[in-house]
């Protein structure tokens, strides 16, 4: 069984400080949500909010159509795995795993037969009477979500759990992580400041700035349809222009800059000052000779071999450096440092955007 959650104008504030301003989303049973952004955007804080151990300062939160105020954590049908996971050193993983089934009176045999259980379930079966220092730290993270698990949660919240872990287990955990959660069913909410772990799990994510949601959406538009300048820049990497919107029309328009008039997608909260316009590596093509339409005439300055990619770093006449990436297939020349370029992109695959909304 598994419940969705809403979260209705939350706002919770520590003192004069606003940490969660005005949030509004509704997760549904059953989905894997992930809360993206930097440190000290309020996305833990609306897990512990959920999970009640902080009490919104206004708005309602509710859990399977539920108003949870004032219920306590023990009374909610969640469960929190830690950063630190919290294991129990001196106990047996199967011990670990079956706590709170013991807390709540279940007997012996009926406890170590639900541990193994998950622990089959997370791939585990032969770790019942290991202890928690024999494990791996892949193998903790599993272990953890059994325990987790075994109170059978209608949501599981998960603060950043494979932040301590190196990036090929991290990877490895992410997928580990999505099985069990199809597996079960339960609800999934995820807190993460990694965009990597967000976009490769969720079924969607929101993006969090200064205790604002800025976007919720599913990963795909969340990257190719960014609202407004934070999600874009939080989420990937971006060349980026300043300037102003001139002509918009049927959802597009120029945008004069310092390199002449650009063209591109009109965000729709692109009204005013404070706009930019924003266009990833990936859409940016570097050439030989000039376009017909947004063409920039740039010097390669830096070449940099990222595994997959190669990134061409290149300045513009006023001392910009805007980034290609080509991929490493070997179809593609790679221009040696110094060479002149054109630095262009196609109009459709560029965004003119607000900054990020800061509320009222």
């Amino acid at each position: 069984m598994s419940a969705g959650i809403d979260l209705e104008n939350v706002c919770c504030d520590f003192g004069s400080f606003r940490a969660v301003d005005n949030a509004n989303v509704s997760i549904e049973p059953g989905e894997f949500f992930s809360f993206l952004g930097p440190s000290g955007c309020g996305k833990t804080t609306i897990l512990r909010m959920i999970s009640g151990f902080i009490e919104p300062t206004h708005g309602q939160i509710r859990i399977g159509g539920m108003d949870m105020r004032g219920q306590r954590p023990n009374q909610r049908p969640t469960a929190l795995i830690f950063q630190n996971l919290a294991l129990f050193p001196l106990m047996s993983i199967w011990e670990n795993i079956s706590f709170g089934l013991e807390v709540r009176g279940v007997d012996k045999k009926t406890r170590r037969a639900k541990a193994q259980a998950l622990l089959d379930m997370v791939d585990l079966p032969d770790a019942a009477d290991k202890m928690v220092s024999q494990l791996s730290g892949g193998q903790k993270q599993r272990v953890a979500i059994a325990r987790a698990l075994a109170v059978e949660p209608k949501v599981m919240l998960l603060d950043e759990p494979l932040s301590a872990l190196d990036l090929k287990l991290r990877q490895h955990m992410r997928a580990e992580l999505r099985t069990i959660q199809k597996r079960t069913g339960v609800t999934f909410i995820y807190i993460t400041h990694d965009q990597g772990e967000a976009l490769a799990m969720s079924d969607r994510v929101g993006v969090m700035s200064q205790g604002r949601i800025q976007q919720v959406a599913n990963p795909r538009d969340i990257y190719n349809n960014p609202v407004n300048g934070f999600v874009a820049a939080f989420v990937g990497e971006n060349n980026i222009f300043t300037g102003s919107v001139a002509n918009p029309s049927g959802g597009m328009a120029g945008f004069d800059t310092a390199f002449g008039r650009l063209n591109a997608r009109l965000g729709e909260q692109a009204k005013g000052d404070n706009i930019k316009l924003y266009v990833r590596p990936e859409h940016t093509i570097l050439t030989e000779t000039a376009g017909s339409e947004n063409t920039i005439p740039v010097t390669v300055s830096e070449v940099s071999f990222e595994g997959a990619f190669i990134a061409v770093h290149a300045k513009t006449e006023n001392g910009q450096t805007l980034v290609a990436e080509v991929r490493n297939d070997g179809s593609a020349t790679v221009p040696s440092i110094g060479a002149k370029r054109f630095a262009s992109f196609n109009a459709a695959h560029a965004s003119i955007l607000p900054d990020a909304s800061k509320g009222a």
